[in-house]
């Protein structure tokens, strides 16, 4: 039976760097709800909302003081429900981030066991552990963030933070967080939110807490996003983490599917953020009794290059298949370098169009589809933890959190009346969306038009039948054949013209993709 999340195109929206309405330079509820339309307009089946709730905001959100409320700099919780009734008022469904690995240290359960002795109920909640020495912590594990996973409190007591310090890692194996979260579930789903994309879904088990790693540093390189490595040595250290993918996961996301089947015909879904290797693994997360779909972050990192894509994308619609699931298909999000400076802005527009065309769901960054690139900063003007706790050699996902610019010609472009949390710099302006209606041509009408007809020609068009050459890179799915040109020269296409990432005549030109009607 199909889903409404099968096929969808979700709409990743980072609240804060969406559309200010106050005026205090950070995106907000309402701002959002304002914008709704011109989401709708995109061709977009759902949003999907990055944190919004009470935090420190010390990891853009990510850092969950109470997982029940709204963050003051964003609104209240009249207007998320305002924000989620006029979405539905539009047809659009709403996916929310939930944050289940781990809270922040604002959050009263750990206030409570700090204040608590060792081995207290209070302190079972995390993970705190004596060390090897007054000195030295359990293990040599490296935060995601750099510097050590384990931080000291006064009694000399460490806790665990795969992340930043201030967000301390939850323990699973006590009951407590479990009835928690099923708390924090029901409560959004009756708020009328329609799913959840769980952060680190891949997290919240963890093996040997006091076994060392061979190397700590660089298992913490390969797990992030915005970390440059060769995929064979990413994916030699992702085939075995003691922290990450271990079986304990599983049992967890059975109660929880269990909560959403409850709600019936309102057909929840959630979307797993696991970062596994190899990617079989991954596929265990959509198993009939656990959750609906996982990202498939192997295209998002993918090289431009014909022999990878082919091998990844059937290698990915073979494994879920397994499992009776469907796949997904994104080119960017927060926690990367966007898609149009990671391999360019010709190659982004084609890659955009050739995942359009696939089987499964697409998830649009917002501002992708604009065509930006990674905003640029001083690094005075940065905030990412991951800048601070490495000193600087790393700078961090600002660059892919820079607000959106929606008007006119000089900074900040619409988003707000007052300064932006993070600099737009005045060479957006060819960016703004004001500008890409107005261009036929432009990254924005592409978008439109790809999703406008990924409905009418893609959706429910059944598998694909490649067509890979050695100098174009194909498939056939329904009635179109969808190539990308990724070689050095113009290849010649035949057939009707649907839709092209770039002008074309009966040659494809490099760093192009094209629609043709068969």
């Amino acid at each position: 039976m199909s889903k409404w999340w099968n096929e969808a195109v979700i709409y990743q929206i980072y609240p804060r760097s969406f559309q200010d309405s106050d005026g205090d330079g950070e995106g907000d509820l309402k701002g959002i709800t304002s914008r709704l339309e011109y989401v709708k307009d995109l061709g977009v089946d759902a949003i999907w909302l990055s944190p919004f709730y009470t935090s420190p905001n010390k990891d853009g959100g990510y850092d969950v003081a109470d997982p029940r409320n709204v963050d003051p700099r964003f609104g209240t919780l009249e207007d998320a429900k305002e924000l989620f009734d006029k979405a539905h008022s539009l047809g659009l469904r709403v996916v929310v981030d939930i944050v289940p690995n781990h809270f922040s240290t604002e959050h009263v359960w750990f206030k409570e066991a700090l204040a608590s002795p060792k081995g207290s109920a209070a302190r079972n909640r995390f993970h705190f552990y004596d060390g090897k020495d007054q000195n030295t912590p359990p293990n040599n594990w490296i935060s995601l963030f750099g510097g050590p996973s384990w931080t000291q409190v006064e009694d000399g007591q460490w806790y665990l933070h795969l992340f930043d310090s201030s967000q301390p890692d939850l323990n699973w194996e006590n009951p407590e967080v479990m009835a928690d979260f099923e708390k924090t579930i029901r409560f959004w789903l009756d708020l009328g939110a329609d799913g959840f994309r769980i952060d680190v879904a891949h997290g919240l088990a963890k093996d040997d807490i006091h076994k060392d790693h061979y190397d700590p540093q660089g298992l913490s390189d390969a797990l992030r996003l915005d970390v440059l490595m060769e995929v064979e040595k990413r994916n030699e250290y992702l085939a075995n983490i003691p922290f990450f993918d271990r079986d304990g996961v599983h049992e967890i996301y059975k109660k929880w599917r269990a909560i959403f089947d409850s709600y019936g015909s309102r057909d929840v879904m959630a979307v797993a953020e696991v970062w596994v290797h190899p990617p079989k693994r991954a596929t265990l997360y959509v198993r009939p009794d656990e959750l609906h779909q996982f990202f498939n972050f192997d295209v998002m990192n993918a090289p431009f290059d014909a022999a990878y894509l082919y091998k990844t994308i059937s290698d990915m619609l073979s494994l879920v298949k397994e499992q009776n699931a469907w796949p997904t298909w994104c080119l960017s999000n927060h926690d990367c370098e966007r898609v149009a400076s990671r391999i360019g802005a010709d190659a982004a527009r084609a890659m955009a169009l050739f995942i359009f065309g696939l089987p499964g769901s697409a998830y649009v960054y917002n501002g992708q589809e604009l065509g930006l690139p990674s905003g640029e900063m001083a690094d005075s003007d940065r905030q990412d933890p991951i800048f601070f706790r490495t000193n600087g050699r790393q700078k961090g996902r600002d660059g892919a959190r820079v607000p959106l610019p929606w008007s006119g010609d000089k900074a900040p472009f619409g988003f707000t009346t007052g300064k932006p949390w993070l600099p737009l710099q005045d060479s957006w302006k060819e960016f703004t969306v004001e500008n890409e209606l107005k261009d036929p041509s432009s990254s924005l009408n592409l978008y439109r038009n790809a999703l406008k007809l990924r409905k009418q020609h893609f959706v429910d068009s059944g598998e694909i039948t490649w067509t890979y050459t050695d100098g174009l890179l194909g498939y056939k799915r329904g009635n179109v054949e969808v190539l990308i040109n990724i070689t050095e020269n113009a290849q010649t296409i035949k057939g009707e013209v649907l839709l092209s990432s770039h002008a074309v005549t009966n040659s494809l030109p490099p760093k192009a993709a094209v629609w043709l009607l068969s």
